[in-house]
């Protein structure tokens, strides 16, 4: 089973881009080609909560999630404050996508609270396809392999992966989950730019998705 995927937004940074082919500069978890390629599940991982309200002088929107939807965050811990404060922000992102879709709410307060520009457009416009197809979303995405380059103290790339092996749409009215076939596909290569804003929160401006990456394949 797989979810469909957020639509391609503008084009990334060439830094961006790079960065499932050949990170260089300062990343989070940089393990080299077969970390990325394979599911390490040795190190650290976090499962998020259905609650999460994250700590920081912002007042950070609650975002809940019911009991049938689950991320699970692995590698996602650097033990640098700045870069765990970022992907953190990246986590509540993508919770807080899932809440809005949930929700049936492509005005979401979160929403603009952790998207940016081109980025919050398209999150809107996939949130409200969701709702005119009458589907909603259903079961447990891995995120894995974050590679994280600052390009500077307010601006980063960050690339990671997402299987959706476990996690499929399902109608919103039956309850019923899709069923689809597990492939190549089910596996998802996210490159994404976020800037840190007035605030110290970390929101993300451009997004571009493809599914079957080869280094995100398990």
């Amino acid at each position: 089973m797989k979810r469909r995927s957020l639509p391609v937004a503008v084009a990334l940074t060439t830094t961006a881009a790079l960065l499932l082919t050949a990170c260089g500069g300062e990343d989070a978890n940089s393990k080299g080609d077969d970390a990325i390629a394979g599911a390490d599940t040795s190190g650290s991982e976090t499962t998020a909560s259905p609650t999460a309200d994250t700590s920081g002088t912002a007042q950070r929107p609650k975002i809940t999630l019911p009991g049938d939807v689950k991320n699970v965050f692995e590698q996602w811990k650097t033990g640098d404050p700045a870069k765990d404060a970022l992907l953190e922000d990246v986590t509540q992102r993508i919770n807080a996508t899932d809440a809005a879709i949930v929700a049936a709410d492509p005005e979401s307060e979160a929403l603009p609270f952790y998207y940016k520009d081109e980025a919050l457009a398209e999150a809107a416009q996939w949130v409200q396809r969701y709702v005119d197809d009458g589907k909603s979303i259903t079961g447990t995405v891995r995120f894995y392999n974050p590679d994280l380059v600052m390009v500077d103290k307010d601006t980063a790339a960050l690339a990671y992966c997402a299987d959706e092996t476990k996690a499929a749409d399902k109608d919103r009215k039956t309850g019923k989950a899709d069923e689809i076939a597990v492939n190549n596909d089910s596996y998802v290569a996210y490159n994404t730019r976020v800037q840190k804003d007035q605030n110290g929160i970390w929101q993300t401006t451009s997004l571009l998705s493809e599914r079957g990456n080869a280094k995100c394949v398990a």
